[in-house]
């Protein structure tokens, strides 16, 4: 009998449906509680984060089933053992994510966030010229789930839309463009609009260097949904204080939480918020994540394909 762990947040109507999906099995939930290294150690399968130190490599784990897009924690060296299957939850955070970091692009494009500063302030003044996302080419670096939800709500409203990616396929509809990786430096001078979705990893750690920030346009407006880690903070405050882009809105950094001594808080055209775009802030999120897991614990336990496997080099889905 497998003997399955839980730590997602579940309702009764979510047992009922893992459950279902995992006849024959023992569960093990949580509800909210941090489980213990032994509990782990006893999972031949795990839904949803676990802390990655706490696996230790378990022999015995067939199945860790991820309820985030990110999986860098658990393709460490050490995490996993060799014969463990890594998933992730690529799918579920698509809307809520692609939302956010579309709806920071406008705030900053017509300087709402400026002018949310002025009221606080009691201050009624003119922050002058604006920008339209129907002017725009925007540059969608991580053409994945979120990214590509995000390129198809730029270009609904009159964008020109590059898309990302590491390997060459059909252009997907909703992008004008389609180019590798490798083409990233030729194409940042074209961009008004730079959005990155990158998971981390060590092949995206630091992507965007200050030699990046100098090839955007000095009007250019940079929005990071994806990791902290493509970027460094010092590089980013550094590129906005000069001058080299006109604005920023991030949702991650690195650390996380930012201290409070990072230069980054005080800037006037960068908004930040604290990585709350995904999360299941927008419920249905949470409930699209229980799909995903019960489908795979369904297919995991028939033999079946499974859905989002991670690749241990890159940090993507397969």
């Amino acid at each position: 009998m497998k003997h399955v762990l839980v730590v997602l947040p579940v309702e009764d109507r979510h047992v009922h449906k893992l459950e279902e999906a995992g006849k024959g099995c023992s569960f093990d939930f949580t509800f909210g509680e941090e489980p213990t290294a032994e509990r782990i150690a006893q999972a031949d399968v795990i839904l949803g984060n676990v802390p990655a130190e706490r696996i230790c490599a378990s022999e015995r784990l067939e199945l860790l089933q991820l309820s985030s897009a990110g999986a860098d924690p658990y393709i460490k060296p050490g995490v996993l053992a060799s014969n463990t299957v890594l998933c992730n939850a690529t799918g579920a955070y698509g809307k809520a994510v692609s939302e956010h970091a579309f709806a920071m692009t406008l705030m900053l494009q017509k300087k709402l966030h400026l002018y949310r500063d002025a009221q606080r302030g009691a201050l009624w003044s003119d922050a002058g010229t604006v920008v339209s996302m129907a002017d725009a080419v925007v540059l969608v670096v991580g053409l994945g789930d979120i990214g590509l939800r995000f390129a198809r709500m730029c270009k609904a409203m009159g964008a020109y839309v590059i898309g990302v990616r590491r390997r060459a396929g059909e252009r997907p509809e909703g992008v004008d463009e389609l180019c590798l990786t490798e083409e990233l430096d030729a194409l940042l001078p074209r961009a008004d609009v730079v959005a990155s979705f990158l998971p981390g990893s060590p092949g995206t750690y630091h992507t965007y260097t200050a030699e990046r920030f100098a090839r955007m346009k000095e009007s250019a407006i940079f929005i990071n949904c994806g990791r902290g880690g493509a970027v460094d903070g010092a590089v980013l405050a550094d590129a906005l204080q000069q001058g080299r882009i006109a604005a920023a809105g991030i949702d991650v950094t690195d650390p996380e939480p930012l201290p409070a001594d990072s230069p980054l808080w005080a800037l006037d055209n960068l908004m930040i918020t604290p990585h709350v775009s995904g999360f299941y802030h927008l419920p249905e999120t949470f409930e699209r994540v229980v799909d995903i897991a019960a489908e795979n614990l369904s297919a995991h336990l028939a033999g079946r394909p499974l859905r989002n496997v991670v690749d241990f080099e890159t940090g993507y889905k397969r």
